[in-house]
């Protein structure tokens, strides 16, 4: 596994901007290098909120992961494009809820694959968590190979996490969770947030994070998001600011990035 590690790790770009280690950055982590923060603070420049965007995209999922495992029932979660392991990850809300779980974490960046093998371990003995190294662009693959460890008769909570802005493609983007979802079972729940064309700072930020070398995010609209929810029962408030989407105190202040989770009838 070591030798493994070091093939993975001696394949990063340190020089080169990386999304998953600007957003630990922004998040207030250690993993990240020279490049990513210069980068990260081009964007924070013109765009402030982009360090509250992602702490509150963390909350948002500590939230949805809790009301899944402990309201709706679910015991099976299929995080697609996790990034690097930070705050309290959907396996560790899952599992302190309900030690039955399983999560299986899909990405395709080795970075985020060194950390998970290092920190991506159960929390409970009775459940279980495994990573897949996978692009959301294959989504027979991600099925294929989740279900070796997911049983799809059963429902399953599938997720993306701020990670669809990355496809530049409305279309693409439709069929990656449309094909997701239909390969899971009835009682599933599709949870999705991305930024969002909601102002003209953020738009400036995406801007500014070009130009600083990292990897173009495509800022959709809320109306555009809520498509890929279409023929799911989209559950209260809908697609919200994911400050706003059960929070677990009043008066959060919107962001410019939406959310919602939906069922799968």
């Amino acid at each position: 596994m070591a030798d493994a590690n070091s093939e993975l790790a001696s394949r990063l770009r340190s020089e080169i901007p990386h999304a998953a280690r600007m957003w630990n950055y922004w998040m207030g982590g250690k993993d990240n290098y020279d490049s990513d923060r210069a980068a990260g603070d081009a964007v924070a420049e013109v765009y402030p909120e982009i360090a509250v965007m992602a702490r509150e995209s963390r909350r948002f999922l500590i939230r949805v992961v809790r009301f899944l495992a402990a309201e709706a029932g679910v015991r099976q979660f299929l995080d697609v494009g996790t990034g690097l392991p930070t705050m309290e990850n959907t396996h560790e809300v899952a599992q302190r809820i309900a030690p039955e779980s399983r999560v299986v974490y899909v990405d395709n960046d080795p970075l985020v694959l060194v950390h998970a093998r290092a920190l991506l371990a159960n929390s409970s003995s009775e459940g279980l968590t495994t990573y897949l190294h996978a692009d959301y662009h294959d989504p027979g693959r991600i099925i294929e190979e989740a279900a070796a460890v997911l049983d799809l008769d059963r429902p399953v909570a599938v997720m993306f996490m701020g990670v669809l802005g990355y496809e530049p493609g409305l279309d693409v983007m439709r069929s990656i969770v449309g094909r997701m979802m239909g390969a899971a079972a009835s009682g599933s729940h599709l949870v999705l947030w991305d930024g969002t064309a909601t102002g003209e700072a953020v738009a400036e930020g995406a801007d500014k994070l070009v130009e600083s070398g990292g990897v173009p995010y495509i800022l959709r609209s809320p109306a555009q998001l809520a498509e890929c929810f279409e023929g799911l029962e989209t559950l209260e408030p809908g697609m919200v600011p994911i400050t706003q989407w059960r929070p677990d105190s009043a008066g959060e202040k919107p962001i410019d990035a939406y959310g919602a989770v939906a069922r799968k009838p």
